[in-house]
């Protein structure tokens, strides 16, 4: 991680440690928010994912207010929508949301954004969403059972995860491919560089 310099990540999401350790960012401390993220009446996915992780952002700052670790530190916080057209994919909770997630995802195109929104040590705010179009082949109800069988489905946004067995359902994708994943590389490192922290650091560590 780069010296002297402390990313506090309000995410409990393994997916975005992976991807900011994949560019040699260790998050201090993990702040998962649990807010409501139910849309509101008529809300667009994209104006969904831009409010979500502004609120993310709003709750890990209270809660950290007052104490030393926050002193200095960037505060970063995401979330990601899956929506077909202006239909919004929660998280599945059932075997049956999932089966009908994955229906209405077959052989057809998606889009997934994702909000990031980043605090910086003086209080300012910076976000952004990031949108990749995703197509699917067509899925067997095989695929579909096999799939669901799997778990993979679990607590992933649109119920799936494109980094595993779902990887092999894609046959399009335009747009960022770590953005499906849960966070957009390009788009969060060139956020945090333009704020003032240095994520080169860590790469000249090796």
């Amino acid at each position: 991680m780069a010296h002297d310099q402390t990313l506090i990540l309000a995410s409990g999401s393994p997916r975005r440690v992976e991807l900011l350790a994949q560019v040699g960012i260790e998050p201090k401390r993990l702040m998962p928010m649990d807010l409501d993220e139910t849309p509101r009446r008529t809300e667009h996915p994209r104006s969904l994912a831009w409010r979500l992780s502004a609120e993310k952002a709003r709750a890990a700052t209270a809660a950290l207010k007052g104490m030393d670790e926050a002193r200095g530190a960037y505060l970063l916080a995401a979330d990601t929508v899956v929506s077909v057209g202006r239909r919004i994919l929660q998280k599945p909770e059932s075997v049956s949301e999932a089966t009908a997630a994955l229906t209405l995802l077959s052989g057809r195109s998606h889009r997934v954004y994702t909000g990031i929104c980043l605090v910086t040590p003086d209080g300012s705010v910076r976000q952004k969403v990031v949108d990749t179009k995703v197509r699917f082949r067509r899925l067997t109800s095989h695929d579909i059972e096999s799939y669901l069988a799997s778990g993979q489905w679990r607590g992933k946004a649109g119920g799936y995860a494109i980094q595993g067995i779902a990887g092999s359902f894609v046959v399009k994708l335009v747009g960022s491919y770590t953005n499906v994943v849960g966070l957009p590389l390009t788009e969060t490192v060139a956020l945090l560089s333009g704020e003032g922290f240095n994520v080169h650091d860590a790469w000249l560590e090796g």
